[in-house]
């Protein structure tokens, strides 16, 4: 049996907020811990229901950056420094673990010296690729430098730390997980495919995420003609929020398959593994813009659970989530033709035995547990 593992956890993104980091903490500190572990994070709407239900201690925030105020986060920064600061010092915390490397990990890494324990620091990836001011550039450099140790989610982020000048023996490489006994194949969909209109032997392409650009929906309602050319009858569903909504509602009218592209927003979390289960194939054949590019992609663990094969782009640590021709396609997102053709395949054969191994790759490697466990070991 394990013994307590008293810990400090800073980080801006926790449930109910949406997204794979939010996600990510939640399941695996319940799984380190109970009460000892204390989580410093943002309150937002629905928070009460979610710290009611968890298993750990939560300590909510109000996080809002204020626009007149220069920098605008330095009251964010404040309560989460007096807080950290306050629960250190009443509790015997063996570690300071922190979101992101900004602002959470600076506010670990400070809480952490004075108190002179370790601290532990995740690394998404966009954040290194996309943070280019010079003051928020430097200070996370600094951070992740000074940091006992860093949690990269892929290689392709160990690779950019790397870049960085952070001390290779002090990143360790932990992916983040599914629940695969959420996500999993055989769940009840008729009702979900009825919403849409499908009829018997029309293929569904999901797509979910935040609306970004660089997540690559606009090329999946672009392959659409080309896919009902090849004699493929499918239709689009995307599950997310975004500001690219508008922009994608445009191109759907422009291409001519409105019709046939299901924008729906956020949906209930006990339907979303049911619309994995609604699909043929997940779609984010994701390409970098600007430098922002996808960190690792946990919606492909989740499709894989519920054994649906992705098309994933090349860009950024997708290769970690999708191993090309095992459990999907990773294709250039800037090139329609790529697109269509992995989606093409995808939608034969070969689409079904991928998304059998990708189940089975979720259910030996990628378990919440095992992510837990991974953890743990660097906890301290």
């Amino acid at each position: 049996m394990n013994e307590p593992l008293p810990l400090l956890v800073l980080t801006e993104l926790f449930l109910p907020t949406k997204g794979g980091t939010a996600v990510w903490f939640a399941e695996v500190y319940r799984r380190l811990g109970g009460k000892e572990i204390h989580i410093v994070t943002a309150d937002v709407s629905g928070a009460e229901e979610v710290d009611a239900a968890h298993p750990n201690t939560i300590h909510r925030l109000s996080l809002k950056r204020i626009p007149w105020l220069k920098p605008e986060s330095l009251v964010m920064y404040w309560r989460f420094f007096a807080r950290s600061l306050r629960l250190s010092l009443r509790h015997r915390f063996k570690a300071v673990h922190a979101g992101r490397v900004l602002p959470e990990g600076l506010i670990a890494w400070l809480v952490a010296r004075m108190m002179h324990i370790p601290v532990v620091i995740y690394a998404h990836g966009e954040e290194i690729t996309t943070w280019r001011q010079p003051g928020k550039f430097k200070a996370m450099r600094f951070v992740y430098r000074h940091a006992d140790h860093v949690v990269a989610n892929s290689d392709f982020t160990r690779s950019e730390l790397i870049k960085l000048g952070v001390d290779p023996a002090r990143i360790v490489l932990i992916s983040p997980g599914v629940d695969a006994d959420r996500f999993r194949p055989d769940l009840p969909c008729d009702d979900l495919r009825a919403q849409l209109g499908l009829k018997e032997g029309q293929r569904l392409i999901l797509s979910v995420g935040r609306l970004s650009r660089r997540k690559g929906f606009d090329m999946v309602i672009r392959s659409l003609p080309e896919l009902l050319k090849l004699n493929s009858d499918v239709h689009y569903a995307l599950i997310g929020i975004g500001e690219d909504r508008d922009y994608l509602a445009d191109l759907a009218r422009e291409v001519g398959v409105s019709d046939r592209v299901h924008l729906l927003g956020h949906v209930r979390l006990d339907d979303l593994p049911r619309w994995y289960n609604a699909c043929a194939v997940f779609a984010m054949p994701n390409r970098e813009i600007g430098g922002d590019t996808e960190g690792f992609g946990m919606v492909f663990l989740e499709a894989a659970a519920c054994g649906k094969p992705s098309v994933a782009g090349r860009a950024g640590g997708t290769g970690a989530a999708v191993v090309e021709g095992q459990t999907g396609l990773r294709v250039d997102g800037a090139y329609l033709e790529a697109v269509v053709a992995a989606i093409h395949v995808l939608l034969g054969p070969a689409g079904a035995s991928m998304g059998a191994a990708g189940r089975q790759r979720v259910s030996t490697t990628f378990t919440w547990e095992s992510v837990a466990n991974q953890t743990r070991g660097v906890a301290v």
